[in-house]
């Protein structure tokens, strides 16, 4: 536990506390928790499956990992066995403790970072590498690479030959790819595109993971549903030790979760929700000098007026605006500021109000 760094949320506590003083009330752009309903489809399944009184299946059933395979192919030109679909309890736990399971010595993640696959080598004790290019490694072995597109916090979507330069290095090292897609729905400017897709993987998903998340496709943050496809072998040795260890996702959210990946609806009225919010929130910000970087995907705005970050937190904070410093995702952000597009569009119009 004395390798963790501190939980850096906890270093915005007193700049939330400025922005809830704001006569109009705090606009919370900081975090990216939804704020919408959860679909009534999902209810209404978690509804139907409450009398689960027996442990669910550390597998999933069969109709959540049908469902799932059936997702991958009819959205993004993927093709899985249902077999080798594994459900997790939210897909942060899993990226915590993948390099624990693989016994991983050395874990490479992107210079600008969620900050939980550095969390995750230091609890495998593991050395963590940031770099974005892997030819930066030299003869450094890696277990471990960590990709990431569309990107938390840039929005960055990286392009099929790069993640195919990506397999391709791995797979001379004998190292694995896990690639973090939970946001992989949400392309504005480009489309992203699955580490599984045979334009990247030629076919074959050997040494290959993908992640996936409901938490913002369909507003189930708070069900804690997502899964992991990819490479057979390595699923089923993942599944072994999540049985032993008891990493079961309640039946309940099983049903919820397998009732999501089937309607494709809902998410489409979600994603219009966060462009309408998107194309007011980002010319504001242009307008009051932010320039915004990156940012194709995803539920962010990468932006710099050229400051340290914590000042533009701090300017931000005196309006009732809290967003996330770019420090949060590695050194590489200290000029940034992370603008979340989860706020209800009464929020989303206040601060807009406040930029000009």
């Amino acid at each position: 536990m004395n390798k963790l760094p501190d939980f850096p949320w906890d270093r915005l506590e007193p700049y939330k506390e400025r922005a809830r003083a704001h006569p109009g009330g705090i606009v919370d752009l900081s975090v990216g928790t939804p704020v919408d309903p959860v679909p009534g489809l999902v209810q209404e399944a978690l509804s139907r499956a409450a009398d689960s009184p027996g442990y669910p299946f550390t597998h999933g059933t069969q109709a959540l990992r049908q469902a799932a395979a059936g997702w991958l192919a009819r959205r993004h030109g993927v093709r899985v066995d249902q077999r080798d679909v594994l459900p997790v309890i939210g897909s942060k736990e899993f990226v915590a403790w993948l390099p624990t399971y693989l016994g991983a010595k050395r874990v490479v993640f992107p210079e600008l970072a969620y900050p939980t696959y550095d969390v995750g080598a230091r609890l495998a004790g593991a050395a963590g590498t940031a770099a974005d290019g892997l030819l930066a490694l030299g003869p450094q072995q890696a277990d471990l690479v960590w990709v990431n597109s569309p990107g938390n916090p840039t929005g960055k979507v990286l392009p099929v030959e790069h993640l195919r330069k990506v397999v391709a290095w791995a797979r001379e090292r004998g190292a694995i790819v896990a690639s973090d897609e939970c946001y992989i729905e949400l392309g504005w400017e480009e489309r992203p595109v699955s580490i599984l897709h045979p334009d990247v993987c030629e076919g074959s998903h050997e040494g290959l993971l993908a992640v996936h998340s409901l938490s913002k496709r369909s507003n189930m943050a708070g069900y804690r549903t997502g899964f992991v496809t990819g490479d057979p072998a390595l699923i089923k040795r993942l599944l072994e030790i999540r049985k032993h260890a008891g990493m079961l996702m309640p039946e309940p959210a099983q049903a919820a979760m397998t009732a999501a990946l089937g309607d494709d609806r809902h998410a489409d009225e979600q994603r219009e929700r966060y462009a309408a919010r998107r194309a007011l929130l980002r010319p504001a910000l242009e307008r009051a000098g932010w320039r915004v970087d990156h940012s194709e995907a995803g539920l962010y705005l990468w932006a710099s007026d050229g400051r340290n970050c914590w000042d533009q937190v701090g300017k931000l904070s005196e309006t009732g605006i809290l967003v996330a410093p770019g420090e949060f995702y590695g050194p590489a952000g200290g000029r940034h500021i992370r603008v979340a597009l989860t706020a209800t569009d009464e929020r989303i119009d206040a601060a807009v109000r406040r930029l000009q």
